[in-house]
């Protein structure tokens, strides 16, 4: 069977928008990503190169599921499965008090530190986002603190998970750059921080010059026996991190090591506080299968459309097209940053950096930029993308435990101030690379 498309007649351009066209009218459908790049990909592939394309597609989607280090992936989500179903996130929060309760908004700073522990426990922002929504969201407006601060504060905390190690996104990215994870968990750690650090800042700054953001401060104080109790819902949590990350930093595993070394502890943590049973983890286990599976398919299709792409010679077309927008490799990283930017908004963020980061990496290495750090600012766009509208997944997993009384609108209207913070941060580390660097020098 021969091609009936030349792509070389067609031009490079006119296909790139072809195939774009297609994508866009696929999705509008209803079709799921992972399938509607992997029905793109088989039809360009047949139509431009026939049947010996397909081979060279298989090829590149069995190097992507290969990897020893795509293991580390299901044992995270797994991590943050168990998390939704123990008590230990409720027993986190409420230890938090501790912290956070003789300062004026104190619960919102609180529900940021819980965040960051979450996302270094797991690096998954779904649950992370439904948890706070039900524990921290509800005491919040219980207590007198702004809607639209009080709805901020869960949505941008919760997706922490994307920024802090060991982040999902991160691996994803270490796995189509080809560069080392634990050196992009190293490079996020300072950046990730201080973005929590930004909404930290924000919350207090309300909480002092905006009269009426946050009701006052409650000074009750805690009796001893209460304050043991309480230290107790933090021990197991920071057990399992330092399990995680010091392993990882301390170079005692690698991340997929680290990864079941942090299911074993969360596990084990269930078992020390009595709530191990066998539908827990087979809960846990079902909703890990739907979550991994989703990413697997998502990437066996963008692999697909990738390499359907090269072949066509759009790697190269895009390239070009890059190095032509200007010959400071600042505006085109900036350029990056607004596709990307566009994309998160629309698209989920597997597909984003599957799609995406085989074309741009290697225009990356070309300028001398380093990958790594890359890779982090990566990493903090896809930060923007899940509070952006018009389909932030932060804004959905909220509103699926929320008053009715709270719509979609109000809850992305409540997330500007932060998306703003996101922005900044990303400007920073484009501004500044040694935010993500200085561990290296």
């Amino acid at each position: 069977m021969n091609a009936i498309l030349d792509f070389a007649a067609i031009g490079i351009g006119n296909s790139t928008m072809m195939m774009f066209g297609l994508m866009v009218l696929l999705l509008l459908t209803g079709m799921p990503l992972a399938f509607v790049t992997l029905l793109v990909a088989l039809t360009f592939a047949l139509l431009g190169f026939g049947p010996m394309a397909v081979q060279v597609i298989s090829s590149r989607i069995y190097t992507f599921v290969e990897s020893f280090v795509f293991v580390s992936v299901p044992m995270f989500v797994l991590m943050a499965a168990i998390l939704d179903r123990s008590g230990i996130a409720r027993d986190l929060f409420d230890a938090m008090k501790l912290v956070g309760g003789r300062i004026k908004g104190g619960v919102a700073v609180q529900t940021i530190f819980v965040a960051v522990i979450l996302a270094a426990m797991s690096g998954i922002i779904g649950g992370e986002v439904v948890l706070l929504g039900l524990l921290a969201l509800p005491q919040m407006l219980r207590q007198g603190y702004d809607r639209n601060l009080s709805i901020g504060v869960v949505c941008a905390g919760g997706a922490l998970g994307t920024m802090v190690p060991p982040s999902i996104v991160l691996i994803i990215y270490g796995l189509t750059a080809s560069v080392s994870i634990g050196d992009l968990f190293t490079a996020a750690f300072v950046p990730g921080f201080m973005l929590a650090s930004f909404y930290v800042l924000y919350v207090l700054f309300r909480a002092y010059f905006t009269p009426g953001a946050v009701p006052p401060p409650q000074m009750e104080r805690i009796p001893a026996e209460e304050k043991m109790r309480l230290l107790k819902g933090l021990i197991l949590p920071i057990l399992v991190v330092i399990a995680v990350l010091g392993s990882i930093y301390g170079g005692i595993a690698s991340v997929t090591e680290a990864s079941a070394v942090g299911v074993g502890g969360v596990l084990l943590s269930t078992v020390v506080r009595g709530e191990f049973t066998w539908g827990l983890l087979r809960g846990a286990a079902m909703q890990t299968l739907a979550t991994v599976g989703m990413i697997v398919w998502i990437g066996i299709g963008a692999t697909a459309l990738v390499g359907v792409y090269n072949l066509m010679g759009g790697i190269k077309f895009i390239s070009d097209l890059m190095y032509g927008i200007s010959d400071n490799p600042t505006v085109i990283v900036l350029f990056m940053m607004a596709i990307l930017f566009v994309l998160g908004a629309f698209l989920d963020w597997v597909g984003v950096a599957l799609l995406t980061m085989p074309i741009f990496v290697p225009i990356i290495r070309n300028l001398g930029l380093d990958p790594i750090w890359f890779g982090v600012v990566f990493c903090m766009n896809m930060q923007v993308s899940f509070l952006s509208p018009p389909f932030g997944p932060a804004a959905f997993y909220l509103k699926s435990v929320v008053p009715d009384d709270i719509t979609l609108g109000i809850i992305f209207r409540s997330l500007l101030p932060f998306i703003a913070m996101q922005v900044l941060a990303v400007g920073l580390l484009v501004a500044f690379p040694q935010i993500a660097l200085f561990w290296f020098d």
